[in-house]
């Protein structure tokens, strides 16, 4: 039988789970190696949770109440809830152990690919730079009860004196973001098997109360999003139908529903009549709720702190929006906005941040420092908390004057902008130009920027940054490993060429480090998938160029060769999407700040001669509002500053782009308004799924769908690459295609990244001459 619990008064949605100093990544990566044992690496993640546990403690969350999530995962946590359920792909069976589960290295197999299967998709998790593992589920998919992680990693810590919160993305949002399966019919939706899942969810809610387990947070932002592809009716159906059916279990604990990254809107009523106990809701990007039935009998978790960037923010609008629910709940607590794995560990932790830009932020270990703060002001009242609210406000004032916050130049500049600056001419007229001016075969073959980063390129990059190198030696180390992508490129026969990026650390913090408004971090990790760590730039101020900063790499690169090498940029969204940005001012604002410093940068490398300029915008559908009302704005300011960034040069100069890990089809139109001569997205993992709707569009410029998944470390072969590149062909005409891999080559080591480019040059040659033989070229 159901017991009803308290629910703590202060709590976060989740923690970052890969180390302070990226212990995890660095044991995973061991254990992919081979260095290290599966027992070893789970010795590590167990001491890591330990740490957690205590740290999050030690700030101020009960040991005892739930106020502590359990929400570690080893890549993923909807790889980690696929697994937890038994939605193993087929051609993955075979990693199945005895009992229905897998162990670590299959587990991290459906994350990496094995041989000739390839891995589980990967996107992006809802408007975020957090990537997750898209679960294929069709009609024949056998659900079942195939792994007890989250049962021992809750006994673990009850074993060690904490009673936390379990979490596990909710049945709808697993549903949501799962994708058909290559055999599933024509209209079918992995939310048809929720009545088959559900069980599945109610098991392992009955063995977590069992084990001892107060509370369970279910993780559902798909009931927030409107941009999942699914009707907004079948979704509140779903949402209604999963929570009566969870809430109404004989022995369950109690059930926490999280909706981050927006307002529940329409399914707040849905959730308010479940019988459920607590419902989290996102009062940083969403709006505070009216009253609705049903909710008198619950708690209301009020996210008042933002999970999603650094900022210290307004703590007294924060508490008065917290209290203000307590009219409409029976108990009223305060959270996070998001889980905290967006964010990294401890502003105290960066001792290159100057002091007075520190006092402005506030890290996770901050964020749950807030979050105790205004627990205790629900609790005692807010006299309680005067001292830290008045704190928090004597730091926004000094953030709201510091000098470099406003900028009365870049103000006047952006204020000065006409409807010419953000066009070029129109496409056929450019095309006929690059033709004239470039000469590149049908079929051009490329790579989107950045080639692998080896231990000796980022020694010597530390070495710089710590002095230990002088500038001409690091420049000239630089440009040895340039010269070698460059004769590299040459010997593989690519067409057009890039200059490897050896210089670049990142491909946003490099530009962040050379832009006035920014600040960069020493030791403020993200985790952006599996092991991949970033250290997003912190965006402050109004932003300028005060130098060219890729120009002497891109035109020593153009010396050594007489093929064309692309100027490489990241564009004005991405660097938004992947720094933390100042909340002060609207993004559409923001992003025109740094469209013109890229629009100066491109300028000079045209005069410079570098008539191919690269500027990267991946993050262009991650940025995409949730809510449909939101959409269109966004699409006109993201596209505009790309186009601002890109509008200033001649006709014969191609602007390509590049997109990528993101459901392209939403924004395919938006794709088409950026007006790139050429686009290059990821397309290998999804089997060239994107081009049905590139052909359903028209699109008409110039495309490059990746044929090289290079986050897995398979290599693809030529008839691989052959059978990608004719699928392409069936919509795409030859004279727009052409061949690249997914994304920059930064994290492959060079002998695959050598033969699989062998393989690329190779297979388009063989498709060039069927084509060339089949138009008569």
């Amino acid at each position: 039988m159901t017991t009803e619990h308290a629910f703590p008064t202060g709590t976060i949605l989740g923690y970052p789970r890969i180390g302070r100093r990226r212990e995890l990544k660095k044991a995973v990566e061991a254990f992919w190696a081979g260095t290290t044992t599966a027992d070893e690496l789970e010795a590590t993640a167990a001491n890591l949770r330990a740490d957690i546990r205590s740290r999050l403690a030690g700030l101020g969350l009960g040991r005892t109440d739930s106020a502590i999530p359990e929400s570690f995962s080893f890549y993923d946590q909807v790889l980690d809830t696929l697994c937890l359920v038994g939605a193993v792909p087929p051609r993955f069976h075979h990693l199945i152990g005895e009992d229905g589960s897998l162990d670590l290295a299959g587990y991290f197999t459906l994350a990496r690919g094995d041989g000739e299967n390839s891995p589980l998709e990967m996107t992006k998790w809802f408007d975020t730079n957090y990537h997750y593992m898209v679960p294929e589920i069709g009609p024949d998919t056998v659900f079942s009860l195939a792994g007890d992680r989250i049962v021992r990693e809750f006994e673990e810590a009850a074993a060690a004196g904490f009673l936390t919160r379990p979490v596990l993305v909710g049945p709808v949002t697993f549903l949501l973001l799962s994708k058909p399966t290559d055999s599933a019919p024509a209209g079918f939706s992995p939310l048809d098997r929720l009545n088959d899942l559900l069980p599945i969810y109610a098991g392992v809610l009955r063995r977590l109360a069992d084990a001892g387990a107060e509370w369970v947070q279910l993780d559902e932002p798909g009931a927030v999003s409107e941009s999942l592809g699914v009707p907004r009716s079948q979704v509140l159906g779903a949402l209604s139908r999963a929570t009566e059916t969870l809430g109404r279990l004989a022995v369950r604990p109690s059930l926490f529903v999280a909706a981050p990254y927006g307002s529940l809107d329409d399914a707040l009523p849905v959730l308010a009549a479940a019988p459920i106990e607590a419902i989290g809701l996102d009062l940083v990007r969403g709006s505070r709720p009216e009253a609705t039935a049903g909710l008198a009998q619950k708690t209301l978790v009020a996210g008042v702190i933002d999970g999603h960037n650094v900022w210290r923010g307004d703590l007294a609008a924060a508490f008065a929006t917290a209290a203000g629910l307590s009219g409409h709940a029976a108990h009223v607590a305060v959270s996070t906005s998001t889980s905290l794995l967006h964010v990294p560990h401890d502003v105290t932790d960066e001792p290159e941040l100057a002091a007075e830009l520190a006092d402005w932020l506030a890290f996770a270990d901050q964020k749950i420092g807030q979050v105790v703060t205004l627990a205790r002001g629900l609790t005692e009242g807010s006299d309680a908390i005067q001292h830290e609210l008045a704190a928090a406000r004597t730091a926004l004032a000094a953030r709201t004057a510091a000098p470099g916050v406003a900028d009365p130049a870049v103000r006047a500049r952006t204020a000065a902008l006409a409807p010419a600056d953000f066009n070029r001419s129109a496409y056929p007229v450019r095309v006929a130009a690059q033709d004239a001016a470039l000469g590149l075969p049908e079929l051009p073959t490329t790579t989107i920027g950045s080639f692998p980063q080896t231990a000796d390129i980022r020694r010597a990059r530390a070495q710089h940054h710590r002095g230990e190198l002088s500038a001409v030696d690091y420049q000239e180390r630089m440009r040895a490993e340039i010269k070698r992508v460059i004769d590299l490129q040459e010997q593989l026969g690519l067409d057009v060429l890039v200059h490897g990026e050896p210089e670049r650390n990142d491909m946003v913090q490099y530009f962040a480090e050379n832009l006035d408004g920014f600040a960069t971090t020493v030791n403020g990790w993200v985790q952006s998938y599996g092991s991949r760590c970033t250290r997003p730039s912190i965006l402050w101020g109004d932003v300028s160029r005060p130098a060219p900063i890729t120009v002497g790499w891109s035109t020593y690169a153009q010396s050594l060769t007489k093929k064309p090498v692309k100027g490489m940029l990241t564009g004005p969204v991405t660097i938004l999407a992947w720094s933390f940005v100042r909340d002060d001012q609207p993004l559409s604002d923001t992003a025109r700040q740094v469209a013109l410093a890229l629009r100066d940068e491109i300028a000079d490398l045209e005069t410079a001669g570098i008539t191919l300029v690269q500027v990267d915008e991946p993050a262009l559908r991650e940025l995409l509002p949730l809510k449909k009302r939101d959409q269109e704005a966004y699409l006109e300011w993201s596209v505009g500053a790309f186009k601002l960034a890109t509008a200033g040069v001649a006709d014969a100069t191609q602007i390509h782009t590049h997109l990528c890990y993101s459901e392209f089809g939403v924004v395919i139109d938006a794709i088409r308004n950026l007006d790139a001569d050429v686009t290059s997205i990821e397309a290998a993992r999804s089997r060239m799924e994107v081009v049905a709707d590139l052909g359903a569009s028209g699109f008409s410029h110039g495309i490059g769908p990746g044929v090289y998944d290079i986050h897995s470390p398979r290599v693809p072969d030529t008839d691989e690459v052959v059978g990608l590149l004719e699928r392409a062909l069936a919509t795409i005409p030859a004279r727009q295609l052409w061949v690249n891999p997914d994304c920059g080559l930064k994290t492959r080591g060079y002998d695959e990244t050598i033969a699989s480019l062998a393989n690329i040059v190779e297979a388009t040659q063989l498709v060039r001459a069927r084509v060339g033989a089949s138009v008569g070229w």
